[in-house]
């Protein structure tokens, strides 16, 4: 299926109901003098355009707009991600007491159309569509961090984000040019032709590969593209902090997976993948892979803010992610989307244990967390353990599922691929420690006498309820969501 602009439009409702959205929020925001009502509609259109997609999902997969967007299972499956993370981090807003001072209307426009460049990066058939998306996404992401207004910190994040997402931007296109001038096209499918000829330079290709990992790097933050993770995390606003660990690295594996499989790689028999001869890109990834594990893992080793922390356990995060990309199967892409959305549930349950300490405190460090249990806050204790024994890997949560399945395929794979699974397991380990920390502070700590209680808003606890009860029983019963990642894995790729 190659459709035109005009036939495109049918399969094209869950991107118009979302740009509808974003429209009807710029003139409310003009003439509603209540902006919190801003929020509720962002919801609502979230959830539209959410059930949208939904019924998407199985279509006939095919090209849309002459060959800009692909529309396969595999786009779908993310456009479910980026909106449950916009949808989710709206709600996390509405009792912010952070971003009480930001512009609302603003706020929850520039939260929706980054929403809808990770459509794009989703669905991208071509290079050049996924360069304008991940402009799209970054432009908004820039700023949503410095949107607290006479914040230092916010405004310096904000700053340093710009300067790197700039940099690596410019070498990502730098890459695609060489792509472009070896095999004459941007097209994904067209690109696997010119390189299955064998008639590109090796060398050459591999170092435009580099140059594009940058881009796609920034996005998911692995090792060397990570430095401005831990200082974006700790300045932005909580609630866009959430989003851009989930939702931008989401759509930074999607747009990854795009490339470097249907794009350069091959698909055999059994669901195995192979790479382009010369291009190796596999034992590369395995490298950065490990080594972005590691150093995630014992720089959270003695952070004390608590955002900073996630920031450093979200870039091990990238590198656990990057064992089900090596390994050239499906069985590791499978793994790969399972974690994704179980990352982005546990994830999103601590960041908001994170707001409703701060509302209550306006402390981020380890020290505000002292005998938060005995603080009037045991749920929001408790919860918080959930999630973060979950990041660890341990059982009977959904983080030690999306982790076997990773270890299970990097395995299952044999030779050099057993080394990668040892030294992952290694940095669960390690990781363990500046978790149970957090949950030592909470539970074994006792409370000063000067230190506040905690309460929780009835949205904030239904939210909080909502997380840990799906991160304890995606632990038990992870049957439909695997089963979801796995039919997700049917891209169209001719």
């Amino acid at each position: 299926m190659d459709l035109g602009n005009f036939e495109s439009l049918r399969f094209f409702y869950p991107e118009t109901i979302l740009t509808g959205t974003i429209l009807l929020l710029v003139v409310l925001d003009l003439v509603l003098r209540s902006k919190k009502s801003l929020g509720y509609i962002a919801i609502v259109g979230c959830l539209i355009s959410l059930w949208a997609t939904l019924e998407l999902y199985g279509t006939l997969g095919g090209w849309l707009f002459h060959r800009m967007v692909i529309l396969d299972n595999f786009s779908l499956f993310f456009k479910v991600l980026s909106l449950l993370a916009a949808l989710l981090v709206i709600w996390m807003s509405l009792d912010c007491l952070e971003i009480q001072g930001v512009h609302k209307g603003e706020y929850y426009t520039l939260l929706l159309t980054s929403a809808l460049g990770m459509f794009f990066m989703a669905s991208s058939s071509n290079l050049l569509m996924a360069y304008l998306s991940l402009e799209l996404v970054s432009l908004t992401s820039y700023i949503l961090t410095g949107s607290l207004p006479h914040n230092r910190r916010s405004s310096e994040a904000a700053l340093k984000y710009l300067i790197y997402g700039g940099v690596a931007s410019g070498a990502m296109i730098y890459g695609m040019s060489w792509v472009f001038g070896m095999t004459g096209s941007l097209d994904y499918a067209r690109i696997s032709e010119a390189l299955l000829q064998g008639e590109v330079n090796r060398l050459g290709l591999f170092m435009a590969f580099v140059f594009i990992l940058a881009g796609f790097g920034y996005k998911i933050v692995f090792v060397p593209f990570h430095m401005w993770s831990p200082d974006v995390y700790q300045g932005a606003p909580t609630p866009i902090t959430a989003f851009l660990s989930v939702a931008s690295n989401a759509s930074g594996v999607a747009i990854m997976i795009r490339f470097f499989f249907p794009a350069i790689s091959r698909l055999g028999e059994g669901g195995n993948w192979s790479y382009i001869p010369g291009v190796e890109w596999p034992h590369f990834l395995l490298f950065v892979s490990m080594v972005t594990m590691t150093l995630g893992n014992l720089c959270a080793l003695n952070q004390q803010n608590v955002k900073r922390m996630l920031a450093y356990s979200g870039i091990a995060h990238a590198g656990y992610l990057l064992m089900g990309l090596v390994v050239l199967n499906n069985d590791g892409l499978r793994a790969m989307l399972f974690y994704v959305a179980v990352y982005l549930i546990m994830n999103l349950g601590a960041f908001l244990v994170v707001v409703i300490v701060a509302n209550a405190t306006g402390r981020e460090d380890v020290e505000g967390y002292r005998g938060l249990a005995w603080r009037g806050a045991a749920i929001p204790a408790v919860c918080m353990a959930i999630f973060l024994f979950s990041l660890t890997g341990l059982p009977p949560f959904a983080g030690f599922v999306g982790k076997f399945f990773l270890f299970a395929a990097v395995i299952e794979a044999g030779g050099m691929f057993v080394l990668l699974a040892v030294v992952a397991i290694l940095n669960s380990v390690i990781s363990l420690y500046y978790y149970a920390r957090i949950v030592k502070t909470m539970f074994l700590d006792f409370p000063q006498p000067d230190d506040p209680k905690v309460e929780m808003t009835v949205n904030s606890s239904a939210l909080l309820g909502f997380l840990s009860c799906l991160t304890v029983l995606l632990g038990i019963y992870w049957g439909p969501l695997a089963s979801y990642a796995g039919q997700s894995l049917r891209f169209f790729v001719r």
